[in-house]
């Protein structure tokens, strides 16, 4: 189950996460020992039968209804419940240090249009750990980021903007700002204003490759932000799945590929996320409960 969260400030905080204070010997000397988030990449691939989540969706999109729930939906809203239930999805490690989000959110990239020049919008999702109902939370949210990227051709946010004034600059000042903005990243003290909105400050960042028929099902993190838990969705494709008894059956599939870092947890706590993650695709009427309603299986 979700836990309680600190509400006050305490002195070593960051602006976006708590410190957390009662790390072992091993997380401590971790980041000193193998630095970086690239160098402790590990993936963790699933392969998940969507027919309960054909079903749901056949019962969810009822005839007239404007914006139809998908797979995407269904996906993201269990993540961020598992993230919800198992706090260690959320924690990273920057400064040397290991930090606990404040916030749960989940970020992607839509285009514009299915074309070579159709453009990106980078949609954050943010998440209350109590009280909302994940699936209609997402659904929601993105119907209406769609509505504002067809209406205005922008995104949720202003780090498009942001980024085309830095492409203006000359080549030396922008390479200032950037060594100060990561150093600022290093001592806790990155400007809130940069985090909303970067896909690289969120909890999950998820890229629907199945979307545009590609089959990978690996993404590298990033040294850049603090986003530790990278979640590629590949295409919908007849799969072989093995029943209980042994016998065979061809049901639509899709391939689920989680890079995380595993310093920040061991492999029984994946696992465990993993399972959670597993049994709410299989049961996905269950995101219509509570975000922190504990998950039995």
């Amino acid at each position: 189950m979700a836990e309680a969260k600190k509400e006050k400030k305490r002195r070593g905080d960051r602006k976006d996460a708590w410190l957390v204070r009662d790390v072992d010997s091993m997380h401590f000397i971790m980041p000193y020992n193998i630095p970086g988030r690239t160098a402790n990449e590990a993936v963790l691939d699933e392969t998940i039968d969507i027919t309960p989540i054909e079903e749901y969706l056949a019962k969810k999109n009822y005839e007239g209804i404007e914006f139809k729930y998908t797979f995407f939906h269904v996906i993201a809203a269990a993540i961020a419940k598992t993230i919800v239930l198992r706090p260690k999805l959320n924690y990273f490690f920057s400064g040397h240090r290991l930090w606990e989000k404040k916030e749960v959110s989940i970020s992607f990239v839509a285009r514009k249009k299915f074309s070579d020049d159709g453009g990106e919008a980078l949609i954050t999702v943010k998440f209350d750990r109590t009280g909302i109902i994940p699936i209609e939370h997402v659904h929601d949210k993105i119907d209406k980021f769609v509505n504002a990227v067809r209406k205005d051709g922008g995104s949720n946010n202003d780090i498009g903007d942001i980024m085309d004034t830095l492409q203006k600059l000359p080549k030396f000042v922008f390479k200032f700002i950037m060594w100060a903005l990561k150093k600022m990243e290093y001592h806790g003290v990155y400007p809130q204003f940069l985090m909303d909105g970067d896909p690289y400050y969120s909890s999950c960042f998820i890229t629907n490759l199945g979307s545009i028929k590609l089959h990978a099902a690996y993404h590298h993190l990033a040294e850049w932000g603090t986003n530790s838990l990278f979640l590629v969705i590949g295409e919908k494709k007849p799969t072989v799945f093995a029943k209980a008894d042994g016998t065979m059956e061809v049901h639509n599939g899709i391939d689920l590929g989680v890079t995380i870092d595993e310093r920040i947890a061991d492999g029984y706590y994946y696992a465990q996320s993993i399972k959670i993650i597993r049994h709410l695709l299989a049961h996905p009427e269950l995101l219509e409960l509570p975000i922190e309603t504990p998950v039995e299986f």
